[in-house]
């Protein structure tokens, strides 16, 4: 038997519609898996690139509002829900002195509370299975402070440290939790940075790699946290980063 196959699997990506999670999608589809696409854009292209079953599902994760819909019509399409990869995200970028608690709440809301909701809400359904596979993408800022990105920061230390305590909570119940740390990939989110330079050239000479990461190099790990070869891996935030945090 190949532990990484997820014939007969269903997973919900949510923020699928562009970047790490439409490749965290495909490569999921590409292991067998029935897919779940959660996001709040057309994701034409996602479906395109998936040669496999795919459910579209619109919802915006700035609040907690569609997150029993999203349940509700994967079981519906599927009957079963087998992985949950907690990847929509945003980031605001302004100097901690001028932060605004806007800006706070926004990237709050949808990168750490409608994590834990979520999950929450699917782990109701994989408990008393006693079985299931939640992956949240966390950061190297679950490791490090950064700068000019204050509540980002904030968020992705708590997904790290919400994957611990969900790990502890739910291991002995079948259900692993773990979370990937993407380095620094070519995504819409860091447009800003690999347009600045100085700050490209900074970032660069620390990867010991040598290149921003491609969203495709980070589906083989996900892959990996949602199949039977992850099955005794728990509470792991495992680092893609090109060697970043090696350095």
């Amino acid at each position: 038997m190949n532990p990484f196959d997820l014939t007969g699997k269903t997973a919900i990506v949510t923020g699928a519609n562009t970047g790490i999670g439409q490749a965290i999608a495909v490569g999921l589809a590409q292991a067998g898996a029935k897919v779940a696409l959660v996001g709040r854009s057309d994701m034409a292209e996602t479906r395109a690139a998936i040669d496999g079953e795919s459910l579209e599902i619109r919802a915006d994760l700035s609040t907690t509002e569609p997150i029993q819909r999203i349940v509700d019509e994967t079981l519906a399409w599927s009957g079963q829900i087998d992985i949950l990869v907690n990847n929509a995200g945003i980031i605001r970028r302004d100097d901690a002195i001028d932060f605004t608690e806007q800006d706070w709440d926004d990237v709050i809301n949808v990168n750490l509370k409608s994590l834990f909701f979520l999950s929450q809400a699917v782990a109701r359904h994989m408990l008393p299975r006693g079985s299931g596979k939640i992956i949240n993408i966390a950061s190297l800022l679950s490791f490090q402070g950064g700068i000019r990105i204050p509540s980002y920061t904030a968020s992705k230390s708590g997904a790290a440290g919400l994957t611990r305590l969900l790990a502890c909570e739910w291991a002995g119940q079948g259900v692993n939790v773990n979370a990937i740390a993407p380095g620094y990939i070519e995504t819409n989110n860091t447009a800003a940075l690999r347009a600045d330079p100085e700050r490209n050239a900074a970032i660069l000479g620390r990867i010991p790699a040598g290149y921003w990461g491609k969203a495709e190099e980070i589906s083989g790990a996900v892959t990996f946290l949602a199949s039977a070869a992850s099955d005794y891996v728990h509470g792991v935030v495992l680092p893609v980063d090109g060697g970043w945090l090696a350095r």
